[in-house]
């Protein structure tokens, strides 16, 4: 096997962050704005509510999916594969993803507010992110880094 985790793996985790891509886009309410939710079976990505649990669950399974693929990484495969340049340039966008996502959950909650400069930031920093990791995936594949997307090599 050439890949470090099984294609079926990999293929649901592109479904899943793309599912948290459409639906974090739905936060904003630019389908609705541009009509794009008056096309036949889109009407649903105007519903505020809906998308964003969607968002919600689809970040519990990228979560899991995520610290699955890390443990079985640390415990079986990191003596035999290393993370390439832009595997670990990927791995701190998903970082940088995680924990502002996490913070955008805090601050949704009842109890908890944050000053408008820090929603703000925090806000804008995973819009950011989640932006980088579509242009990192993009190079990854037909950039100067392009090695068929690799982000692991074996040692």
């Amino acid at each position: 096997m050439n890949n470090l985790f099984p294609r079926w793996l990999n293929r649901i985790l592109l479904a899943v962050i793309t599912l948290l891509a459409l639906t974090g886009m739905a936060q904003m309410p630019i389908f609705k704005r541009y009509y794009i939710a008056d096309i036949p079976g889109l009407g649903w990505l105007a519903a505020f509510y809906t998308t964003h649990k969607i968002h919600y669950i689809a970040a519990a399974v990228f979560l899991a999916l995520i610290f699955w693929m890390a443990t079985v990484y640390l415990l079986n495969h990191r003596k035999t594969w290393r993370l390439t340049a832009m595997g670990w340039v990927r791995l701190v966008i998903l970082a940088l993803i995680v924990v502002t996502g996490m913070l955008r959950t805090v601050k949704n909650l009842p109890d908890h507010g944050f000053s408008p400069m820090t929603v703000m930031l925090v806000d804008w920093t995973h819009l950011a992110a989640a932006m980088l990791l579509g242009v990192t995936a993009i190079l990854a594949r037909v950039g100067p880094w392009h090695r068929n997307g690799v982000y692991a090599t074996r040692h």
